[in-house]
């Protein structure tokens, strides 16, 4: 405890100076102008800011990243609330009760309300993450590659579960094509090519950063062109900085949505958007105000908003501790970790224990400059969403392409970038998710080098995978996610829960 203290003041110390100061104030900046912009997601903007940190000092290029991340999240309801169109997908429950609120000229007080809820439920995230992080990496020892095989297995089948309401079979399927692209390339043991038809590009491998970019970012541009723009519904605000008295009313929707944001945000692959809606259900059902839910209730914006920005600090646990981005966003500061000599995973607290305390200050830096500016600089803000898509769109397509090209200089990650991009557009128009597709590019490369070195340490034995303790859970769990969402099985359960019900 005491030396997690002074770990903790130490990492402060570190980060106590102008130049920091400074990066947190252009990236977050920066991330909420991304998040504002509709077509620019918080993981497009991670990812180009990728390439333009390479440079920089570690410690520095992560908090440039973390900043661009946190903005961009809470951008996001800037358009979500004057546009009715989500700038980031971990947005979207924004919409139904922000654009109504401002179409009732109560903008101002939904952009306030907005920035609040999102600061106060990062902030919660915070908490979990400076006590949760370090337990979960100490914990993390006792996995061995029998443990690690079924976490990316499990991380897979419950990011495609949980991104697919209406199909969890779409998901899955999206998930194990990112499987099958991370086999791609010299395997991990040996170095033997795989699938790559004497192509020596091929043989390298597919780079995370140009398939991330193209599946959220080119994809974005295709999806974004194809459809309409929207009329902003207000261009004056009034009122911003609410009462104490307004948040206050609704403290317990705000501590109940930024706990569950966290603990969603923690789960692999699901993201902040899954975050916002479960805070956003679990405060309808238990509202006094239900009826208001969808008409312009400000009790379902904080719901929504606290529990997106919760699932920030949420998604960098398992990323930390377990090397398994619990969100999109938080793969490719998984990626920028590993790129900068970071390794994350169950020894952080071993090789780098001051780092994970570094990254808490991180993100509260962030948080706080999120805060400033978005109340601050609403007015200012508003003019960046009346920039037409027609002059964005160019922009976002040239820094899609310099971005994968400028880590490596290989003309061939941009035709990485070009395919993922247009078979990202497909699936989307098809109502494929992109986290569990991007989840299994992440995982294959864990799943692959510990299944092989498992069976290894075994004889080819295939015992351990199931019978040890932490092993068992984990296949149980995931065996029970697959049952559940078979419509006959989770009939069935629906049928005996009901009977039990019964007197």
């Amino acid at each position: 405890m005491f030396d997690g203290l002074i770990a903790f003041a130490g990492a402060f110390s570190a980060f106590a100076n102008v130049t920091t100061l400074f990066n947190v104030g252009w990236a977050t900046l920066i991330g909420i102008v991304i998040g504002a912009l509709p077509g620019l997601t918080a993981t497009m903007g991670v990812a180009l800011m990728t390439t333009l940190t390479y440079r920089m000092v570690p410690e520095q290029a992560i908090l440039v990243l973390i900043s661009v991340y946190v903005g961009a999240i809470y951008g996001g309801s800037r358009s979500a609330i004057l546009l009715n169109i989500p700038g980031t997908p971990a947005n979207a429950a924004t919409t139904l009760d922000g654009f109504p609120l401002a179409r009732a000229g109560r903008a101002g007080e939904a952009m306030g309300i907005a920035t609040c809820a999102s600061v106060i439920g990062t902030l919660i995230g915070v908490l979990f993450l400076a006590a949760v992080a370090p337990a979960l990496a100490e914990f993390a020892l006792n996995f061995g590659s029998y443990e690690f095989f079924w976490l990316s297995i499990f991380g897979v089948v419950i990011a495609g579960q949980m991104t697919s309401f209406d199909d969890a079979l779409k998901g899955w399927i999206a998930g194990f094509l990112g499987l099958l692209v991370a086999m791609v390339g010299q395997e991990g043991i040996h170095a033997e090519p795989r699938f790559s038809f004497g192509n020596s590009d091929l043989a390298g491998g597919i780079a995370l950063i140009p398939a991330l970019v193209g599946a959220f970012g080119f994809a974005e541009i295709l999806s974004v062109m194809k459809n309409r723009a929207a009329e902003m519904a207000t261009r004056s605000v009034e009122r911003v900085l609410p009462r104490v008295s307004e948040l206050w009313r609704y403290k317990r929707t705000i501590g109940r949505s930024g706990i569950i944001g966290t603990v969603i945000g923690i789960i692999p692959g699901v993201g902040e958007d899954i975050g916002a809606w479960v805070s956003y259900a679990a405060a309808r059902r238990s509202s006094k105000e239900r009826d208001q839910f969808g008409k312009g209730s400000r009790e379902g914006l904080i719901a929504a908003e606290t529990g997106n920005n919760a699932a920030i600090p949420g998604a960098l646990i398992p990323a930390l501790t377990l090397a398994v981005p619990g969100s999109a966003p938080a793969a490719v500061l998984l990626a920028a970790m590993l790129i900068h000599g970071i390794r994350p995973g169950p020894l952080i607290m071993i090789e780098a224990p001051t780092f994970v305390y570094q990254v808490v200050w991180m993100v509260v830096l962030a948080t706080i400059a999120m805060g400033i500016f978005g109340l601050a600089l609403t007015r200012p803000l508003l003019t960046i969403l009346r920039v037409p898509r027609e002059r964005l769109m160019p922009v976002v397509f040239v820094l899609c392409v310099i971005g994968p090209y400028a880590i490596t200089q290989r003309l061939f990650d941009v035709y990485v970038m070009l395919f993922f991009g247009i078979v990202g557009f497909i699936l989307r128009e098809m109502k494929y998710p992109m986290a569990p597709l991007v989840l299994g590019i992440i995982l294959g490369d864990i799943l692959d080098k510990n299944l092989r070195r498992a069976l290894v340490l075994s004889d080819g034995d295939l015992t351990p995978f199931f019978f040890r303790p932490i092993s068992a859970v984990l296949w149980i769990t995931t065996l029970l996610i697959v049952l559940l969402a078979l419509p006959p099985v989770r009939n069935a359960a629906t049928r005996m829960m009901r009977w039990d019900r019964k007197p």
